[in-house]
């Protein structure tokens, strides 16, 4: 396996491609990309506006559009059958399962809420959402982002510096996939155990601030 090769987790279902050019997909998708986070952070702003938050699949949903509108024929809805993932051992569930396994998991997140740490169920979605892998594209960028959203709100804030978390991952892909096994791992033997990933997320959160605090003038001890 190559260096690109394990950078990578692809999902592979049967799908027509909206757009078959290499180039143009690229452009589609980072276009996308921010227009993704430009909705998370709306998403924040509301929430903490509020006062309030509930996870909805609703939101999931609407976070998976911005990212693949226009490249997948799929965009805001779960997948229609079953799917692979190139460079890992997980196999996801079977598409009629979906639905049902998201609301577990917003019902998680919203139980949770006010007794687990921000980390933690940050870290709990990261790894639940691409176990359970709901879309036929986009399941990585969706769980980062979702993730991203729900750190921020629990925190009471959004999250200053760069590069933020998702960036970070998207940079160096193979912590993440580490922790996401662990996990899966844990699962597997029937434990719900995210702490690989919580000591990854906190680590990349102290980076995210660290660059904020230099950005205002800061000098961090050598």
């Amino acid at each position: 396996m190559t260096g690109t090769e394990r950078d990578r987790r692809d999902s592979r279902a049967l799908e027509p491609e909206l757009i078959s050019d290499p180039q143009a997909r690229a452009a589609a998708e980072t276009r996308n990309g921010f227009r993704q986070y430009d909705a998370a952070i709306g998403v924040i702003h509301t929430a903490l506006e509020r006062g309030s938050f509930r996870l909805r699949p609703s939101l999931i949903l609407g976070l998976h559009r911005e990212a693949l509108a226009g490249i997948s024929s799929y965009a805001g809805n779960y997948r229609p059958g079953g799917v692979a993932i190139e460079g890992s051992k997980h196999q996801p569930v079977g598409a009629h399962l979906v639905p049902e396994l998201i609301e577990d998991m917003c019902d998680y997140v919203n139980e949770h809420w006010d007794f687990s740490s921000p980390i933690h169920l940050a870290a709990y979605l990261m790894w639940r959402l691409n176990w359970i892998h709901p879309f036929a594209d986009g399941n990585g960028r969706t769980s980062r982002m979702i993730s991203y959203v729900v750190l921020s709100i629990r925190a009471g804030t959004l999250l200053p510096g760069t590069p933020t978390i998702p960036d970070q991952i998207v940079d160096n892909r193979i912590p993440y996939f580490e922790a996401l096994d662990a996990a899966d791992l844990a699962w597997r033997e029937g434990r719900l155990d995210v702490s690989k990933m919580e000591t990854l997320l906190g680590s990349l959160l102290a980076h995210q601030l660290a660059g904020f605090y230099r950005s205002v003038g800061g000098k961090l001890p050598e």
